[in-house]
Order: C-alpha cells, then sequence, then structure tokens
C-alpha cells in the first residue's frame, strides 16, 4: 500500500508535535520551515556558530523538545526543508465542488534574502497548516521610529542572537507574552525600566479567575509565567496595570515615552501622562494569526464569538480538519493558547492526517488537554483583551501604516468619503497595506478603524470577487520574478540531510 504523503508547514510546536504523530501513524512528511532550525519563536535558540559566555536556559520542556526534533529529523520518511517558504497553495479543486485532493504547495528554497533560491512543487495527500502568529501593534503617535520595536521582534533577537535593542528599556502591550520578553531582554543583558500591562486590575482578575478550577490543569504554564515574575522581582523592575505607552518622542530614534493611566476601556486618565527616558520600547497588544495559507486553501474561519472574544481564527473539528477536504490547522491559527496547547492539537493533527485511527485510545488523551487548551485561549482573551477606546490615543498625523506613511488623517478621509468608502477603493487611495508587509502590520488595525469610520459593516460583497480582508493575497511570500519565471524543479522537494545539532544545555 502506498504511504500517505504529508505535508507539514511550520516546524514550531504545533508543527514538530505534527510531524511526529504523522510519522507514527505510517506516512511520509515533508516539514517545511522558513527557519534555519526547528522550534519556532518559542524553542528559538543561538545558532551553532554562536558559543553563550553562560549556558542558555532551555524553556521547562525544551529537552522534550530537543528529543523530538533528533527524532523527527533523523527519521527515514521525513524531508526536512529548512529555510523554504510556502509562496503559494495551488486549490486541485477551484470550484469547490468537493473530492479534490489538497492544494498543490509552491515552495522556494533558500535563505529569504540569498541569490539562486530554486522552486519545487509538492502534491500532498494531506496539509497540516502550523503558520503560526505574529505580534499585533496598536498605533500611537511615533510607534514608527527607530528603537520602537514589536515585543517578538525584540525577543528573537535577545534569545535567535543574544543581541538586545537597547540599554534601557520599557516593555508595553497586554498579555502575560510580555514576562517572558522581559526576562529574555534581561537575560541578554538589558536594563528593563518597566512592564506595563494595559488592562485594569478588575478586567485581568475575572478573565483569570473565571472557572478557576480549570486553572489546575495548566500548572506547567503557571508555574513558568511565575518564575517569569520572579525574574522581574529579582531584578527589581515595576510590573504595572492599567497603563500603556500613548506616544513615543525622540529626535531620528525614540529618546523617551509617555506613559498614561488608562480606565477599563483603554480611555485615557486626563492628567496621568508621565514621560520616561528610554532608548528602546517593546510593545505587543495580542497576535494576529497568520491567515494567508489557510484563505488560499479556502478554509472557513471563525469570528468573534463569546468563548472567543479575540477575533478570527481557521475553524476546524474535533480532528484538527479544516473546511477544506485533507486540510488540517494547528496551534495558534486556530486560537491563541501557548505552546502546550500548539502540542496537543498538532499531535491530533498529524495522527489524523497521517491516517492513524481517530479512535485510538491515545489520542482521548491529548483530545482532553487540547480541549483545556482552547479553554485556555478563551481564558486568555478574556483577561486581556484590547479596550475598545484606544483609537483616542491617535492624533491626525499618527502613522497607521509604517510601510507608506499612510496617517490617520488621510485614512479618516478616504473611507469617510463615499467615493471611497469601499475598502479595494480606501486602499488605493491611501495605499496602506500595499507596502513591504503587504497589510501584515497594518491591516487588522485599518479594518477596524475602517469599520468604527464607516460606523458600520465595510460593504456589500462584491460579485466575483472575494471579500476584501488583509489576509487574502494570492502569493503568500515574496518571490522575484527571475524566481517565478523559472519552472519548478520538480514535484517533490529535494531531500535536506538532517543535521540536527545539540543545543546547550
Amino acid at each position: 500500500m502506498t504511504q500517505r504523503q504529508v505535508v507539514v508547514i511550520g516546524a514550531g510546536p504545533a508543527g514538530m508535535a505534527a510531524a511526529e504523530a504523522a510519522l507514527r501513524a505510517g506516512a511520509r512528511v515533508t516539514l517545511i520551515d522558513a527557519a534555519e532550525h526547528p522550534g519556532g519563536q518559542y524553542h528559538r535558540m543561538l545558532p551553532d556558530a554562536y558559543a553563550p559566555v553562560r549556558p542558555q536556559r532551555l524553556q521547562r520542556d525544551g529537552r522534550a523538545f530537543d528529543r523530538r526534533r533528533r527524532w523527527v529529523l533523523g527519521h527515514p520518511r521525513c524531508t526536512w526543508c529548512p529555510e523554504t517558504v510556502v509562496w503559494a497553495l495551488e486549490r486541485r479543486d477551484p470550484d469547490g465542488t468537493g473530492g479534490a485532493p489538497p492544494p498543490r504547495v509552491h515552495l522556494l528554497h533558500g535563505p529569504a534574502d540569498g541569490s539562486g533560491r530554486r522552486r519545487s512543487t509538492v502534491d500532498p495527500d494531506a496539509l497540516v497548516l502550523a503558520v503560526g502568529a505574529h505580534d499585533r501593534v496598536l498605533p500611537f503617535p511615533g510607534w514608527e521610529l527607530p528603537g520602537v520595536f514589536t515585543a517578538g521582534a525584540a525577543q528573537a533577537l535577545a534569545k535567535g542572537e543574544r543581541v538586545v535593542v537597547g540599554d534601557r528599556v520599557v516593555v508595553a502591550g497586554t498579555g502575560p507574552f510580555l514576562l517572558p520578553v522581559a526576562a529574555a531582554l534581561m537575560e541578554a543583558g538589558a536594563q528593563v525600566r518597566a512592564v506595563l500591562e494595559a488592562n485594569v486590575p478588575g478586567t485581568v482578575v475575572r478573565g483569570w479567575s473565571r472557572r478557576g478550577g480549570e486553572l489546575a490543569a495548566h500548572t506547567a504554564k503557571i508555574r513558568e509565567l511565575c518564575w517569569h515574575g520572579g525574574e522581574l522581582v529579582r531584578h527589581r523592575v515595576p510590573y504595572r496595570f492599567g497603563r500603556a505607552v500613548v506616544a513615543a518622542r525622540g529626535a531620528g530614534r525614540v529618546e523617551e515615552v509617555v506613559t498614561a493611566r488608562l480606565r477599563a476601556d483603554w480611555s485615557v486618565v486626563p492628567g496621568s501622562e508621565r514621560s520616561a527616558a528610554v532608548d528602546a520600547l517593546c510593545v505587543s497588544h495580542g497576535f494576529s494569526p497568520q491567515l494567508e495559507l489557510p484563505l488560499a486553501a479556502g478554509c472557513a474561519l471563525r469570528g468573534r464569538t463569546a468563548a472567543s472574544p479575540a477575533g478570527e481564527f481557521v475553524a476546524v473539528d474535533a480532528d484538527q480538519r479544516t473546511s477544506v477536504a485533507g486540510v488540517y490547522a494547528a496551534g495558534e491559527i486556530t486560537g491563541i493558547a501557548g505552546a502546550p496547547a500548539a502540542r496537543t492539537e498538532g499531535t491530533v493533527a498529524g495522527w489524523i492526517a497521517g491516517g492513524g485511527d481517530p479512535d485510538a485510545a491515545a489520542l482521548r488523551r491529548v483530545r482532553r488537554h487540547r480541549d483545556q487548551g482552547r479553554a485556555f485561549a478563551a481564558r486568555l482573551a478574556r483577561a486581556h483583551p484590547i479596550g475598545p477606546a484606544w483609537p483616542g490615543w491617535l492624533a491626525p498625523h499618527t502613522v497607521i501604516c509604517r510601510c507608506e506613511e499612510t496617517d490617520y488623517a488621510q485614512l479618516r478621509r478616504a473611507v469617510t468619503h463615499p467615493a471611497g468608502a469601499a475598502a479595494r477603493v480606501a486602499k488605493l487611495a491611501t495605499r496602506a497595506g500595499l507596502g513591504t508587509c503587504q497589510a501584515r502590520i497594518c491591516g487588522p488595525t485599518v479594518a477596524e478603524l475602517a469599520a468604527r469610520l464607516r460606523d458600520g459593516p465595510t460593504e456589500h460583497p462584491i460579485e466575483g470577487l472575494p471579500p476584501a480582508t488583509p489576509h487574502r493575497r494570492p502569493i503568500a511570500q515574496p518571490i522575484r520574478l527571475g524566481e517565478l519565471a523559472a519552472p519548478p524543479a520538480e514535484h517533490d522537494p529535494p531531500t535536506t540531510p538532517p543535521a540536527p545539532t545539540k543545543e546547550s544545555e
């Protein structure tokens, strides 16, 4: 019998768990990731060429991940494709009539800025999407200044390069992710002046304490957060609730930040503004799932609900199946719940995609942990929401799209004018979302502000065109015209010899 070919896109906690489960189910696996090494942001490690002056601290489950990584990459049925991006998914059932296999996967092999990158394609029997999420940052005056970083970028530099973004740093935004970011910065040698949680204590306590007994299933995650909190105490870093950075100032780069006390809806308390000298600012207001590939595959999304107030994510069933036959989703594109929950989803998705028995006894325990992870995601969203009054921070000159330098006044004029109310027209008029990031950063914010300014539904769908959304793009990753013109080398990606290395312990 021919073995099933499972393609897993993303080698973070969810993707690695999916690859392992699919291999154990007897499938052939092609594991794809844009990075040089697997692990994603959570398990990001120093490159082999670096020699840290002191041993690098692993995550609590770092050794377990290292064992999984070695087993997967060394497996004879696994093809590991590092430094490889999926630039397009080509549906083999464009009319949506059903019965067709999963989309064809178009790959581009080689470093992102390198020359001589080559194309290839692979036709999977099952496709697992585990592409993760990135920081969402709400705009405020001065957020475009050099020295203002997303918290994820600052953490990646600290963990993956041992480079600090500044000597005097403020970490601000909302969510427990601020804690490990501050800890990584301090471990790398930065002085963290303060960690600012925008939500008021009442909102955070109510979100975390609702059905408090369920937290017993997440003791490992709670211990990890307590460890990071202990690092703040040890370094005497203040952690302040109900306070946010509402402006950044500086001549050529950030030199000071303006913080303010917030009400529960994130409106600024008048007279509470304070200035602080910094040389770097790290900000994160939650996460935006990377939905380009799920939308390209035709996957349905689920919107905001009482159980999932954080926004749109990929809709999956109990077996991590999406609305598209043969396509599965796992990790943060289905809900932001952390690495343990992502692993359980990846295990379910990989096992089912690989042809494993959906009624296997071992899977019942995994599903139970997966469901606990989903409940944890809903708890996070309730405890650390984005307050509806945040647009009150904006001034007319505040940049909304940093790539194209579109400011709030331009956006307001475009979307409130009858001729420019349609999303596509407003996009062309303001150029917001047409820059280098292709709306990955500004897209959700522009869509939210436009809906508020229009005071109603964005627009009626246009016959023959897909709904306007910042995540819908036929070309998911940048590709040069010369690379696009060259024919793909073959239908199966070339096998990359696995070269797992032992990280510092």
